[in-house]
């Protein structure tokens, strides 16, 4: 019985794709469908899938570029499994990717939400560890035991300290995610959004320590691009502020003072002014002071 639905949304590097979906077909078990969902127009795409030849493997392009967001929830509607993992197009499953959300979901059936754990690697694909994962690492994932069962306002305040979440990491559960989606109106932080929805609706998050998945972080992502021009903190300011207001009316009020303060994306903020003179010039400096003094 298949229960596990690997979506890949796919834009951008073909080899870093390929060797993603190279790192799918390595898991064991017949209870998993790999779906990659093409957003762009990569020559050879479409016949190196053909020659793949893989029945556990969907592959499909769509007709025009969706986004990311967009991308996203067309990934989401295709799903039809128990579980769905969102994954990166240019990050890496270990081969015990399935081995261990498999055991947390037994464990924890409830759970709408498993993290397991991650290695942090580099364009070059060897580890790369940053002041970003450090930051999450010692200042805001939980600490003690590595399995836990997390939820409430305590994780709405833990994640909107700092989001220690990798997000393409997690294992969702699909009926849960469906529920509400990914907002259209989010292009960088709608990962956070569509967490806190679930909190709020009574779901929650398992952790597992053991280590299956490679999570690449680089300059060129979408995120890092939005950062130096400053578009990244309106979109956050706007979030804060709005979940705030939210919280605030679900009698979560510790969750709300932490969203309205959004204290660690104003010094993330701070931490790319160097960038953003390099990358951007003024404009760009201009809106990240504007987010971390304001």
């Amino acid at each position: 019985m298949s229960r596990f639905e690997i979506l890949l949304p796919y834009y951008g590097d073909v080899a870093l794709m390929q060797d993603a979906v190279r790192s799918v077909l390595a898991q064991d078990g017949d209870d998993w469908r790999l779906t990659v969902v093409d957003d762009g127009r990569e020559p050879g795409v479409p016949e190196w899938f053909e020659q793949l030849a893989d029945p556990r493997v969907r592959y499909l392009r769509n007709e025009r570029n969706l986004g990311v967001t967009g991308n996203f929830n067309r990934c989401v509607e295709l799903a039809e499994y128990e579980y769905l993992v969102l994954m990166g197009c240019d990050d890496l499953m270990h081969p015990n990717y399935l081995q261990v959300v498999r055991a947390a979901a037994d464990r924890e059936p409830a759970a709408a939400m498993i993290q397991p754990g991650v290695l942090v690697i580099g364009t070059d694909g060897q580890e790369y560890d940053t002041l970003v994962d450090r930051t999450k690492r010692k200042l805001y994932s939980p600490k003690g035991p590595g399995r836990a069962l997390l939820g409430g306002e305590e994780l709405a305040v833990s994640l909107l300290r700092g989001n220690w979440l990798y997000f393409p990491s997690i294992c969702w559960r699909t009926e849960a995610v469906k529920r509400f989606g990914f907002r259209d109106d989010l292009g960088v932080i709608q990962d956070l959004a569509l967490v806190v929805d679930l909190l709020v609706a009574g779901e929650t998050l398992a952790t597992t320590p053991e280590v299956c998945f490679s999570y690449r972080r680089h300059a060129g992502s979408e995120s890092s691009a939005k950062a130096y021009t400053g578009h990244r903190f309106e979109e956050a300011k706007r979030f804060f502020v709005e979940t705030a207001d939210r919280l605030e009316r679900h009698g979560w009020p510790r969750a709300a003072k932490v969203s309205r303060l959004h204290l660690s994306s104003r010094l993330h903020a701070i931490t790319l002014l160097p960038g953003a003179v390099k990358h951007a010039g003024r404009p760009g400096v201009s809106a990240m002071l504007r987010h971390a003094t304001r």
